[in-house]
C-alpha cells in the first residue's frame, strides 16, 4: 500500500514491479475503487509493470477540491510522472476511461497506448434518468439503491450466472457501504463534458473494448470513439456488461496482450 501527494490531495496505489516490461496503468470506474482489477492483474502481471489506483474522492485516495473528469485526468498525470511512467500504457473502466481519453487527446507524448473499456467520449446521453439517481446518492449514500447500481454496472450474465454470484456478492457488499460522498463523484461522471471534437487527429494507438451487455454505455458509443479518434480498433466483448475489465478479464487480458503487440 502506497500513497503519493499530488494536486494537494493524497492518492492511494498499489504498484506490481516487472522490470524491462510495458508500464500499464489502470484507472477505474465510479463506485469501484482499484481491486476491480484484481482479477486483469491476474491475468496480466507476468507481462506488464502494472500500476492501480485510487481516484481522488474514492477508494483509500483522500477527497480535495473538484471531482470533475479534467481534474481526474490532471491527478493521473501528475501520478505517471512523479512516478516516472512515462510512456505508458493506460486503460480505463467507465470513468477510468473519460481520464484515459482525456490523457489521450490532451497529453499523447505521455501514453504508449490507450485502452478504453465501457466508456463514452461524448456528453451523459441518461442524464435524465441518472441525475435524481445522484442526488440520492448523495443525500443518503448507496445503500437504497443498491439494486440500480448492480444493474448500472453488471451484465445480465454476470448478474444472473451461479458462477459470478461470489463476484456479485462481494461487489454489491461493497457498494452498500458507500456513504454520501460518493454522490459527488457521480455529479462529476453525468455532467462530465464532451472530448468527441478533441480526439481529431488522436495520435495514441487505441483500443475500445464495449461490453456487449452494457446497460450504461451502448457498443455504439464506442464505435464513436473510433470514428472522432479516425484510427483505432473497437472490439466487443461477450458476456460483459458495464464493468468490461472485472466481469470478462480473460477476455480483456488477450485484447491488451495483441494491442501492446501490435504497437510497441
Amino acid at each position: 500500500m502506497a500513497y503519493l501527494m499530488v494536486n494537494d490531495v493524497r492518492l492511494h496505489f498499489e504498484r506490481y514491479p516487472q522490470p524491462g516490461k510495458p508500464v500499464l496503468v489502470l484507472s477505474h470506474s465510479l463506485f469501484f475503487d482499484w481491486r476491480m482489477f484484481e482479477p486483469l492483474i491476474e491475468q496480466l502481471h507476468q507481462d506488464f509493470e502494472m500500476l492501480v489506483y485510487d481516484h481522488r474522492g474514492q477508494g483509500l485516495s483522500s477527497c480535495a477540491g473538484n471531482l470533475d473528469m479534467d481534474t481526474l485526468t490532471e491527478d493521473a498525470l501528475a501520478l505517471i510522472d512523479a512516478l516516472e511512467l512515462a510512456p505508458c500504457y493506460f486503460a480505463g473502466n467507465s470513468m477510468g476511461g473519460f481520464v484515459a481519453l482525456r490523457l489521450a487527446a490532451r497529453y499523447p507524448q505521455r501514453l504508449a497506448g490507450c485502452i478504453v473499456m465501457g466508456s463514452s467520449a461524448d456528453l451523459e446521453r441518461q442524464l435524465a434518468e441518472f441525475e435524481p439517481l445522484v442526488e440520492q446518492l448523495a443525500r443518503d449514500g448507496a445503500a437504497d439503491q443498491i439494486d440500480t447500481l448492480m444493474f448500472i454496472m453488471f451484465g445480465d450474465d454476470t448478474l444472473r450466472s451461479p458462477s459470478q454470484a461470489a463476484l456479485c456478492a462481494r461487489w454489491r457488499a461493497r457498494m452498500r457501504e458507500l456513504g454520501p460522498g460518493i454522490g459527488e463523484a457521480a455529479r462529476g461522471v453525468v455532467h462530465r463534458r464532451s472530448v468527441l471534437p478533441e480526439l481529431a487527429g488522436l495520435r495514441v494507438p487505441l483500443l475500445v473494448l464495449a461490453g456487449e451487455q452494457d446497460h450504461a454505455y451502448s457498443v455504439a458509443q464506442s464505435q464513436q470513439i473510433i470514428e472522432y479518434s479516425g484510427q483505432g480498433d473497437c472490439q466487443v466483448v461477450a458476456g460483459a456488461g458495464h464493468s468490461v475489465a472485472l466481469e470478462q478479464p480473460g477476455q480483456v487480458a488477450e485484447a491488451i496482450r495483441r494491442f501492446v503487440g501490435k504497437t510497441t
